[in-house]
């Protein structure tokens, strides 16, 4: 069985790409009828899906691991964990099961990558959803603590009230791009005119 080309993506952290391969590697492994369930990279298939935020094929995957394998290889549980905390939206659960295994080398990079876009989509989900929102509760979204969390979001322009220890959030400005092509003002005239003559 080569998994060659899932060593490259994580190398040249191409994470998005992983899923997708993992999924017709082990389709085209059980169709050779090769037993690959013993040397198959379960952790980082398991956590491909999570990165690319496809929860439901994250969750059948789990429930067609064995249960020898799950048993064997804790890292493979430790990655569901995670997929458990999205699944439940526990968002500062999601940090605290990032932070709570010693990955494996070959997992560090994709862990760190998958907690760094994480924590952003998370950030975004605050500036859609609060226009003030206490420390406590920013900093347990963003899975920091109290101080970086004040850190990180006085970096993107929100102030702080230290009185009542609430976020004012910056709400980001809506750019929209209207592009006039002078094509489509050609049209637009032609309608006009017909429709008054």
């Amino acid at each position: 069985m080569d998994l060659s080309r899932v060593r490259e993506l994580l190398e040249s952290k191409s994470y998005d790409k992983l899923a997708d391969l993992c999924d017709g590697l082990m389709l085209q492994v059980a169709s050779d009828g090769i037993a690959y369930h013993d040397e198959w990279p379960y952790s980082i298939h398991l956590l491909a899906h999570i990165y690319v935020h496809d929860i439901n094929s994250a969750r059948f995957l789990w429930k067609s691991i064995p249960s020898s394998v799950k048993e064997s290889q804790p890292e493979v549980t430790a990655v569901w964990k995670i997929g458990q905390r999205l699944w439940l939206r526990d968002y500062a659960g999601v940090h605290e099961a990032t932070r709570a295994f010693d990955w494996s080398q070959d997992l560090q990079g994709l862990v760190a990558a998958f907690s760094e876009l994480y924590t952003k989509k998370m950030f975004q989900l605050l500036l859609s959803a609060y226009s003030t929102i206490s420390i406590q509760d920013t900093a347990s979204f963003l899975g920091m603590n109290e101080d970086d969390a004040t850190n990180y979001v006085l970096q993107h322009g929100w102030t702080v009230d230290p009185a009542s220890r609430m976020f004012t959030v910056k709400k980001q400005p809506i750019v929209t791009e209207q592009k006039l092509d002078p094509s489509k003002l050609q049209r637009l005239t032609e309608y006009v005119f017909h429709l008054e003559h």
